[in-house]
């Protein structure tokens, strides 16, 4: 006997749900062993935005919940679409908020990334809200993330040991903090902001500054010293610099983002259009 339609797209639904399972353990693992990953980012609050980055042969999406006006019911479709190609994602909290981490990780996120991490202090909040019972407090509920109930169980014995947690490193304060931030277990690695580190600097904007360099040169030996992930992002990715970013001791790289993408395409068009023109 045949198997039905109905019963064929069970099938898949559970064989991609096994694939999400062992994703979100295998992605955080990779951020433990220091293995090279790399990222799409989207601030856009489109799903076949996100589908598309997702297919690009990346390890996972973030999602830009701090400089964009992504909603949370826009966050749950992104990333119910990023999970349909089978790939991981880790939305960026706009703020240190128990419920704003809360409506995420419910909403079927496999981690989290922070941004202005400082003191060790905020570190240990957000492992509060991020993990269950005994290593955090994080509240038991139903939604997306569990199956709606189907997958309850499952879930949140699983959780504590396969969530991915981030910390963004975007200020000097936090780069003299770097050791204290690093030294829990929980956190799988570190992303320096090298703009914002520039601006508490009181240098905004000049990345290449020696000071700027030093300071994430710091942040990436004790990200080795410590075992940990260490992230960059390349708004103009090529193969050349991506590759000196793990050389220099980086092990994820996010490339670019949609919006950076669709900034170069319009520069682009410009020329274009005022070559035409003239």
């Amino acid at each position: 006997m045949g198997v039905t339609v109905s019963g064929y797209a069970a099938l898949l639904k559970n064989k991609l749900k096994v694939h999400l399972d062992s994703s979100r353990k295998n992605l955080k693992l990779k951020f433990q062993n220091r293995s090279p990953l790399f990222a799409g980012w989207t601030s856009l609050g489109h799903p076949q935005v996100t589908e598309m980055l997702a297919r690009s042969n990346v390890d996972f999406v973030g999602i830009d919940m701090e400089h964009s006006t992504i909603s949370q019911e826009q966050v749950q479709s992104i990333i119910s679409a990023c999970h349909s190609t089978g790939v991981c994602c880790l939305p960026r909290i706009a703020t240190h908020n128990q419920e704003a981490i809360k409506r995420v990780l419910d909403s079927g996120a496999d981690g989290i990334i922070v941004p202005t991490v400082d003191t060790p202090e905020q570190v240990e909040k957000l492992i509060e809200w991020m993990k269950y019972p005994p290593l955090g407090k994080r509240g038991y509920g139903i939604a997306r993330a569990q199956g709606y109930g189907h997958d309850f169980e499952k879930y949140i014995t699983q959780w504590n040991e396969s969530s991915s947690l981030i910390i963004q490193i975007e200020s000097i304060s936090a780069v003299e903090n770097i050791e204290q931030l690093l030294r829990f277990d929980e956190v799988d690695g570190a992303m320096i902001g090298p703009y914002d580190i520039s601006g508490s600097l009181g240098i905004p904007g000049q990345i290449e500054h020696e000071q700027v360099r030093n300071a994430g040169q710091l942040v990436v030996e004790a990200c080795k010293k410590f075992g940990k992930a260490c992230g960059t992002q390349d708004v103009d990715p090529t193969s050349a610099r991506v590759k000196v970013a793990l050389d220099s001791g980086y092990t994820f790289v996010v490339l670019a983002s949609d919006v950076f993408i669709l900034w170069k395409w319009g520069e682009k068009m410009q020329k274009i259009v005022s070559d035409c023109r003239s």
